[in-house]
């Protein structure tokens, strides 16, 4: 079969990022084949190639968004999945016996690990055939194209975990969608409005700002204004907001906090502009804030995000889809500013 495999670390994923032939994986006794339809990219594919912010098994295949066929059974499942059936990927892989996996915190567990960033050698989802083990594997419905149910996997469970399993969104609550125009930002944005909530999203231009606008944002501002958090903070009539969903890091944090109303919830789930970030202590004891973090979700987060989407309440936004011969250069639009919505790419169509 043909994958992606890097074999080094590089700034540059064009120098690193090679389709070579390799075998077809041989299955485990409690996992499912699967002929990969569509792939789609995430930060963690980046930092990656990079070898920061640690180091991962080598040679590398990087992917933890897949949608495709199963095509074949390790001969101790037992589950409903059937060969035939149309699987998205849940990329949360953990022990599923652990304290913290039982009591329904599997994102918790001490042995978890991103599958296709952590996992290998060889072992990810920019290939035409990949391996997973039976519990990480959700059935998509007919009507949710394979190219769809992998533009909302990781994002659409992240999202789902940070507002409703972390933060408990309530209806009508006034919610701040940090990095609107992203894929966990567009997650974001239509969970929200599905608890009727009142949403303003941040984006990093004009574009941006107008789709997500059309998303169902209520109100939006640009975040790379200097002023942006006076703008919200005049949207809610000097109130704040009860929550944040953030996922920018160092450039906004503290001013994010700070938009918080008393007893307000900020969720976070990354950082990409930097990890360190001050923070005034007085927000956090005065007004009773909480501060939470996520990563990840849970399996039944995932097929919650697929049940919508089948429905039509939640809907993948796709910035483009790349011939698997060329798929290195979605990691390279994947690292710039103009990108809105995920990138994809199909490994059965060179």
């Amino acid at each position: 079969m043909k994958a992606a495999v890097y074999r080094e670390h590089n700034k540059d994923p064009r120098q690193v990022v090679k389709i070579e032939d390799i075998d077809t994986p041989e299955i485990g006794v409690n996992e499912v084949l699967i002929r990969v339809e569509a792939a789609s990219y995430n930060y963690n594919d980046l930092w990656g190639i990079w070898g920061e912010p640690i180091k991962i098994p080598m040679p590398h295949i990087s992917g933890s968004d897949i949608a495709g066929t199963v095509v074949e059974l390790g001969e101790n499942v037992t589950s409903t999945i059937k060969v035939g059936d149309r699987v998205v990927s849940h990329p949360n892989l953990t022990c599923r016996v652990c304290y913290e996996c039982t009591s329904g915190r599997e994102y918790d567990c001490k042995n978890r690990m991103v599958w296709g960033f952590q996992t290998g050698p060889l072992w990810g989802g920019f290939a035409q055939f990949t391996h997973l083990p039976e519990v990480n594997v959700v059935k998509i419905p007919d009507n949710l194209t394979f190219e769809n149910a992998s533009a909302l996997s990781m994002v659409g469970m992240t999202a789902w975990h940070m507002l409703v399993t972390r933060a408990r969104i309530r209806p009508g609550q006034k919610v701040l969608i940090m990095g609107g125009g992203s894929g966990m930002g567009i997650a974001g944005i239509q969970i929200a409005k599905l608890f009727n909530c009142d949403v303003i999203a941040t984006a990093g231009n004009e574009d941006k700002m107008a789709k997500c606008l059309e998303l169902g944002a209520d109100q939006v501002v640009n975040h790379r204004e200097q002023d942006w958090y006076r703008k919200v903070r005049d949207m809610t009539n000097k109130e704040g907001v009860d929550i944040v969903y953030e996922h920018i890091g160092k450039t906004v944090f503290p001013q994010a906090v700070a938009l918080l109303k008393m007893g307000g919830t900020l969720v976070s789930t990354g950082a990409t502009t930097g990890y360190d970030s001050g923070l005034d202590l007085r927000y956090l004891f005065f007004r009773g804030i909480n501060l939470l973090g996520a990563t990840q979700g849970t399996k039944a987060g995932l097929q919650e995000v697929i049940q919508w989407a089948s429905g039509g309440k939640i809907k993948a936004v796709i910035d483009s889809i790349l011939p698997f011969s060329n798929m290195v250069e979605g990691h390279v639009k994947m690292a710039g500013s103009q990108v809105f919505g995920k990138i994809l790419t199909t490994p059965q169509k060179l």
